[in-house]
């Protein structure tokens, strides 16, 4: 099942829709997913400190802050890319320099969703996320938002093992439009949902 098939671009959430309107809705809010304390230096540290930080933490960036407020991010392809692949020193090239600016930032009451929209409009693969003071109080990767994808389709299926009904009906994901639904029929080997079936009547 491909969540991006069903993603509502409008409301904010993940919405799976059946043709019989069934629903699942989740909006899950950032500070219940996101990375507690992640990693930052200051702007005027070198890269070469970045990348002990980013070492010490076992992550791949830190989050760069000038007079305690975040200015930027540096990864490790950042440090990759602009120092070692033109044979700088790390320790005499400042984080400021390499770090990318400005930062794109989401708050902590934001959905899911919402981080995945601005991840694509941004092309980013990391949010820090804020407080209402700009502090940095987490940070959401692609992966993280992944993980979430991958448990909703983990309780579609589970909800898709219990809901048969006695009427000769099944539920299921319809083999033509990919969309849940309660009451699937089985038409020339395919398990079609009502509308499905109305239009193989139609054709």
């Amino acid at each position: 099942m491909n969540l991006n098939d069903r993603y509502d671009r409008k409301g904010g959430e993940f919405l799976m829709m059946s043709s019989d309107t069934m629903h699942l809705e989740t909006r899950v809010q950032l500070r219940e997913m996101m990375r507690l304390n992640p990693t930052t230096i200051d702007f005027d540290a070198s890269v070469a400190d970045a990348a002990r930080a980013m070492c010490q933490a076992d992550v791949g960036s830190v989050i760069v802050l000038e007079n305690n407020l975040p200015i930027g991010i540096a990864t490790e392809q950042d440090i990759n890319c602009k120092v070692v692949a033109h044979d700088r020193r790390p320790g005499e090239v400042p984080v400021s320099e390499i770090m990318s600016t400005p930062l794109i930032t989401i708050g902590a009451e934001k959905t899911v969703s919402e981080a995945a929209h601005q991840m694509v409009r941004h092309g980013v693969r990391r949010l820090p996320v804020m407080d209402e003071n700009h502090r940095v109080i987490g940070i959401v990767t692609v992966r993280d938002l992944l993980t979430v994808a991958n448990e909703i389709n983990e309780i579609m299926n589970d909800l898709v093992m219990i809901n048969r009904v006695d009427d000769g009906f099944e539920g299921g994901v319809c083999d033509r439009c990919g969309l849940i639904s309660s009451d699937l029929l089985r038409v020339d080997g395919q398990h079609l949902c009502s509308n499905c079936r109305t239009e193989e009547h139609l054709g």
